[in-house]
């Protein structure tokens, strides 16, 4: 049982939560009646690593980027698209950087940022989009396939933000993108280890916030993006019943302005920001009617082809698709 001492200080400590959830409500309603435009910061000077960004949401958004006078760097394993995206960016006079790098194996990604910090300098902005879906039902899922998956997805996260967090700590100064899915915040049909992954990299983007937060790093922003399904070919054969997939460049430049607002959370579209919440609230009979008999989520996945393989083979991605290719 607390004692009078202990008791005043909870309550101290419960009046100042309250007062503190009422400025940041207030602030958020401000902010939100803002338009990004206004409250965007600028990444001019700022040099800018984007996985998986040879094509899809990834080569979008390091074309916005680096209009916007960032240096882009891309890494990737389609090695026809990192020249056709750096020529591109060069054509409208930016500054890019282009190195082949499977993030599915580890001393492959602690090379490249060496190579990176070596030949271009300290990573300030870091998107971590590249990913990869294989798509099966549980029992159909190969060893070496989920083993892939959560390399390229999940432990590629790890690797890849610790090689550069270090000097963004130093300076207190950095922004961590990760490109999650709604399939971390929802389980999905037909995707036991791709949701798993997900779900596991919002964890780690969500603890590493709390741990750079409690450290007092307030210069290192960090911004989660969960998109619904995109139209890029990652999930060709699904053909949702409710609302359609997301177009390529609407998830980009979202991402984008959501960077340069230093925005913590993303849902795409928005409004599944607001639905989302009921999974948690309602019992899980009515979640599993909902999703089966309305939404029909199962249905629409069994009809998953993914992207045919010779479209792969086509763009040097025989080894991993990254999500540039295969997109959420």
């Amino acid at each position: 049982m607390l004692n009078p001492k202990e008791g005043m200080y909870v309550i101290y400590e419960l009046l100042m939560f309250i007062g503190m959830a009422i400025v940041y409500s207030i602030e958020t309603v401000v902010l939100t009646l803002i338009p990004r435009r206004y409250r965007a910061k600028s990444i001019k000077g700022e040099v800018a690593l984007i996985t998986g960004g040879a094509s899809g949401i990834g080569r979008l958004i390091a074309i916005k980027f680096a209009k916007l006078g960032a240096h882009v760097v891309i890494w990737d394993i389609n090695k026809n698209g990192l020249a056709e995206v750096a020529e591109e960016i060069r054509n409208v006079g930016g500054k890019c950087s282009t190195y082949y790098c499977d993030i599915g194996d580890k001393q492959a990604v602690y090379h490249a940022a060496k190579a990176v910090q070596i030949d271009v300098g300290n990573v300030s902005l870091l998107v971590n989009n590249a990913g990869y879906v294989y798509g099966k039902t549980f029992m159909e899922l190969p060893d070496s396939e989920i083993e892939k998956t959560f390399k390229v997805n999940v432990l590629s996260h790890y690797w890849i933000t610790k090689s550069f967090l270090k000097d963004m700590m130093k300076n207190n100064h950095g922004h961590i993108v990760t490109i999650a899915s709604v399939a971390g915040l929802l389980g999905i049909y037909n995707c036991t280890d791709y949701s798993a992954t997900k779900f596991a990299a919002i964890g780690c983007h969500e603890s590493l916030f709390t741990e750079l937060k409690v450290h007092g790093y307030e210069g290192i922003h960090m911004t989660l993006i969960c998109p619904y399904l995109i139209n890029t070919g990652m999930f060709n054969g699904v053909k949702p019943r409710l609302m359609p997939m997301l177009t390529p460049e609407y998830v980009a430049e979202e991402v984008v302005a959501s960077t340069l607002a230093n925005e913590t959370l993303v849902v795409l579209p928005h409004v599944l920001r607001y639905v989302l919440p009921f999974k948690s609230l309602l019992p899980m009979k009515v979640n599993w009617a909902l999703m089966y008999h309305i939404l029909k989520g199962p249905q629409i996945m069994m009809t998953f082809k993914g992207r045919d393989s010779t479209e792969l083979d086509k763009n040097d991605n025989t080894t991993t698709n990254y999500e540039d290719i295969r997109t959420h």
